[in-house]
């Protein structure tokens, strides 16, 4: 109970972390919008402007001035509908509903996100409850804007997120997952249990999530990098996350395949050498060697080397004899390194190159097999990733 406990404290904190600057950009942003129309423009009551800046820091990470442009076309929409409808017939609940209606309708028929509809419902209701027909509407149209700007101005500028501790941090469980999966399976392997493997697939299906955080924290970090001057140092270190993470997915699917292959075997009592749950052993090495050298921001080379030896050890199995989809877990093997080599940054040809030299068939037609192989038949087409 005590390490349970000690445990959510620790994801209670982390998540404190991470929404630490996010509140600060938030603070900063509201308070900041306020002075600029208040105080600066003399704008009587700008409560959009600080609303716009607050919902422009929080819209989707790597998104953000898509959506700032949908906020400000989101506001000026309910604004208009708003104000047009009691100009002709009055407010009250009937006419609420009636201006909502008209909002989400008109947002959604311009393909409008998420955010668009929601801006334009909020702000004519709004514009429905809370303020006087007395004012001109480009002058919440105007708040909006200035909201919008600050936001931006904050986020890029004044107090702009490091891209690479946002891609760390988002980098870090989903390379756990995967490395626990083919832990997992591996160890399934060579207790010859089907179950083990079942719960290594469903691991890493879970990590599906996990590889999805990873991939919106690095359009993120692209955005950031790009529009925020005091990040562009960040550009190189983070090249190895944004050129990598692609890899890696395609490196997440094809295990997912070669574990349904091996579970598949063990339920058949297909003959499994004692090579192959060594060698995604190494390979579950590998994906953790990648995280921590990412995170060191240095060259990947104990990841090749050890992703390598994968290969070679799969290579292996050949020789030992295996079986149909024996062939398959093997053929998917080379594919994944050939995967986490290219997420280090080796180009596809000398990835390819260097999985069958370390496989021992270089030279060697691509369907060939080892000594001692049982058939001639080359190697079958992987089934879909699951």
């Amino acid at each position: 109970m005590i390490g349970v406990a000690r445990d959510r404290a620790g994801a209670i904190a982390s998540r404190a972390r991470a929404g630490v600057m996010l509140a600060l950009q938030a603070g900063l942003a509201a308070g900041l919008a306020w002075y600029v129309a208040h105080d600066l423009i003399g704008r009587t009551a700008p409560f959009f402007a600080p609303i716009a800046a607050v919902i422009t820091l929080a819209s989707s990470v790597g998104q953000r001035l898509r959506r700032t442009t949908e906020l400000v076309v989101g506001v000026a929409a309910g604004i208009g509908i708003g104000d047009g409808i009691i100009l002709l017939i009055g407010s009250g609940p009937v006419q609420i509903g009636l201006i909502v209606l008209l909002a989400v309708l008109l947002a959604t028929a311009v393909g409008g996100g998420a955010p668009l509809i929601v801006q334009s419902a909020s702000s004519a209701v709004l514009v429905a409850t809370l303020t006087s027909t007395a004012e001109h509407p480009w002058t919440r149209f105007f708040d909006a804007l200035v909201g919008g700007g600050v936001g931006l101005v904050v986020m890029t500028v004044l107090l702009p997120i490091n891209p690479l501790t946002v891609v760390r941090r988002a980098a870090d469980p989903a390379l756990r997952a995967f490395t626990a999966g083919l832990h997992e399976a591996a160890l399934g392997l060579a207790e010859g249990d089907p179950d083990v493997v079942q719960a290594a697939l469903s691991r890493l299906r879970a990590a599906e999530g996990t590889f999805s955080a990873f991939r919106t924290a690095i359009e993120a970090a692209r955005e950031n990098v790009a529009f925020a001057p005091a990040r562009w140092h960040a550009r190189g270190a983070l090249a190895q996350y944004v050129d990598g993470a692609p890899q890696l997915t395609y490196a997440l699917r094809n295990v997912r395949v070669m574990i349904r292959r091996a579970q598949t075997a063990l339920n058949d009592r297909e003959r499994m050498p004692e090579v192959l749950p060594a060698s995604v052993r190494h390979l579950g090495d590998a994906v953790d060697l990648l995280r921590q050298e990412w995170a060191r921001g240095v060259e990947p080379a104990a990841t090749r080397e050890r992703a390598l030896r994968a290969a070679a050890e799969s290579g292996r199995a050949y020789e030992d004899g295996v079986g149909y989809s024996g062939g398959v877990v093997v053929a998917q093997i080379r594919t994944s390194v050939a995967d986490l080599l290219r997420a280090t940054g080796i180009e596809y040809a000398e990835a390819t190159r260097q999985v069958r030299t370390a496989v021992g068939w270089k030279g060697r037609p691509h369907g060939g097999r080892g000594r001692g192989a049982r058939s001639s038949r080359p190697n079958p087409a992987p089934p879909p990733p699951s």
